[in-house]
């Protein structure tokens, strides 16, 4: 239990090398554009996010390739994959996902060498993996708990947008780290419905997010890439 722990807290790491702290999610335009504008409009967003938004969708799928990965249902994980990768509302919310995605795979193979078992699945997503379908194959393959896998994911999510609103607004470290620990009472509030999530119900409202991606490429100066 506590060599699997270790293995999620690393993956979960901020200082793993796969380009995280470079996106936003939309959070850039929304400052720019004066609707997040204190830790109490933040808040309203990632709490918004976390009950309705795409972040549910991603758990979702993270739960379906672990499933598929377990059970060794190759075109089940690939037809996920590909069903996110649609999914994915605009250029730069994909790009971030298969960028990311090729990143977390580069390391899954340094890190599990001579594994023939995740070999033909690592080939068979190629450059268009999704980060959540890659984090999904690399928890299943260590066969860490999956309460604790969203969690992590959760938590990683939330601390990486509460430090772009710590740079951008700007906010406080410390009033940055109080937002995170309110928050996650809300993530336990969600959990479970998001686990019973069935598969006609991955659905989500984000035309927010949506609307703040399409219009960040366009804004005047970025410090992020999404």
């Amino acid at each position: 239990m506590s060599e699997k722990l270790l293995l999620l807290l690393q993956l979960c790491n901020s200082t793993l090398p796969l380009g995280a702290y470079s996106y936003s999610e939309g959070l850039e335009t929304l400052v720019e554009e004066n609707i997040i504008i204190d830790s109490k409009s933040l808040n309203n967003w990632l709490t918004n996010e976390l009950k309705y938004g795409s972040i549910r969708i991603e758990l979702a799928i993270i739960i379906r390739i672990y499933n598929s990965y377990l059970i060794q249902d190759l075109d089940n994980l690939f037809y996920w994959n590909n069903w996110y990768s649609a999914s994915r509302e605009t250029s730069e919310l994909r790009q971030q996902s298969w960028q990311m995605g090729k990143s977390l795979l580069r390391l899954i193979k340094t890190f599990e060498t001579n594994n023939k078992s995740l070999q033909p699945v690592i080939e068979g997503l190629n450059n268009s993996c999704n980060y959540v379908v890659a984090f999904g194959l690399i928890t299943a393959h260590w066969e860490i708990k999956i309460e604790n896998i969203l969690l992590g994911y959760l938590h990683n999510w939330l601390n990486n947008l509460i430090n772009v609103g710590v740079k951008l607004i700007p906010l406080g470290q410390t009033e940055g780290q109080q937002l995170l620990l309110n928050i996650n009472k809300e993530i336990l509030l969600n959990l479970e419905t998001i686990i019973n999530l069935k598969d006609d119900e991955l659905s989500s409202c984000s035309w927010g997010l949506s609307l703040a991606s399409m219009k960040h490429e366009n804004l005047y100066s970025r410090l992020f890439r999404s």
